[in-house]
């Protein structure tokens, strides 16, 4: 399945039914007033988010959206029916804005949370509202109103607690394959992961919380370099984010200087990003030998107070020193 984060659709409400001009016509009742029934409202276009959906896939081939007209209202004071409601089903943490003025219309990001996104039209009066003792046979009616139409933006922010971010080839697909049951696929190249991935983490102690993989980011990412910055608003929601720095002795790169490229490009994106708690991960120990890189990236971290965990994602060693602090992150963040 293609993961679909953002689209634009063009949503348009049911228009109102007419108001209908009719006046009483009975056997013996020579002077019948008039009896114009009401036409009915429009449908409303409701945008509701579903835990079902993880994609916005659907929206990416349909567009167009419209709900039904009210009924024009009938004879006998017989009022027209109402239009029925179109209703859009997005992921949980689908966020609507108006394409035009680049309002925020709603956040939906739980399960059943739902937004009127365009309103049904209010159906027209019959003429029997417009009788009065010196105007006794009205002979007009209200129009429909029509319905409001709009163009929307929808932007998927994944709902994770913890955002897995660093280079490609960190060992961020490895890692969350390890402790979630999430399958990405993996490589020895970079950009092996083109679509963020969700895995549910459950520990020893029966907790679990949700953690995103996001696809590597690479420094120029703020001037489209790489994947540029089309996923970072999925670590929006999150936690807590998690740096992944590959220390193992087959790079030649400063991995400070690795660590610092990615908090650059957060900063690039969102300032707001650099508040979030953020702990380093020490990758692929099974490959360090000297140490020289993991060491300097954990004095690095002593230095400016942050949390590190050297771990091995395919030996498990440190993982689970890693998955309950976590855990105690995402606990205190979350109040539960």
């Amino acid at each position: 399945m293609k993961f679909i984060d953002y689209v634009t659709i063009h949503v348009k409400a049911g228009d109102g039914g007419k108001g209908c001009v009719s006046f009483r016509r009975e056997k013996y009742v020579p002077k019948g007033g008039p009896d114009g029934g009401d036409g009915g409202r429009g449908g409303h276009i409701i945008i509701k988010a579903t835990r079902e959906l993880n994609t916005l896939l659907d929206l990416r081939y349909q567009r167009e959206y419209k709900a039904e007209k009210g009924e024009h209202g009938k004879g006998s004071n017989k009022h027209g029916r109402d239009g029925k409601d179109r209703i859009i089903p997005v992921p949980a943490g689908t966020f609507i804005k108006d394409a035009e003025s680049g309002e925020i219309i709603a956040d939906l990001d739980s399960e059943g949370a739902e937004i009127i996104a365009a309103k049904g039209g209010r159906g027209g009066l019959g003429n029997s509202h417009f009788a009065t003792a010196t105007r006794q046979v009205p002979r007009f009616a209200q129009p429909g109103e029509e319905g409001q139409g709009k163009n929307l933006v929808l932007e998927l922010k994944l709902l994770a607690d913890v955002g897995l971010i660093g280079l490609p080839n960190a060992g961020k697909s490895t890692l969350i394959s390890v402790i979630s049951a999430a399958k990405p696929k993996i490589a020895d190249y970079p950009f092996t992961t083109l679509i963020p991935n969700l895995g549910v983490v459950k520990t020893e102690d029966m907790r679990s919380f949700v953690i995103a993989d996001i696809p590597g980011l690479i420094e120029g990412a703020h001037r489209g370099a790489g994947l540029g910055f089309q996923f970072l608003r999925h670590v929006e929601r999150t936690s807590i984010l998690l740096h992944l720095v590959d220390v193992s002795d087959i790079l030649t790169t400063d991995p400070i200087e690795d660590f610092e490229k990615i908090n650059r490009e957060l900063v690039l994106y969102s300032p707001e990003l650099m508040k979030k708690p953020i702990a380093v991960v020490g990758t692929k120990l099974d490959i360090v030998h000297e140490g020289t890189r993991l060491k300097r990236l954990q004095a690095y971290c002593e230095d400016r107070n942050l949390d590190f965990f050297p771990v091995c994602s395919l030996t498990g060693r440190g993982i689970k020193k890693l998955m309950v602090y976590l855990s105690k992150k995402v606990e205190k963040a979350s109040g539960r």
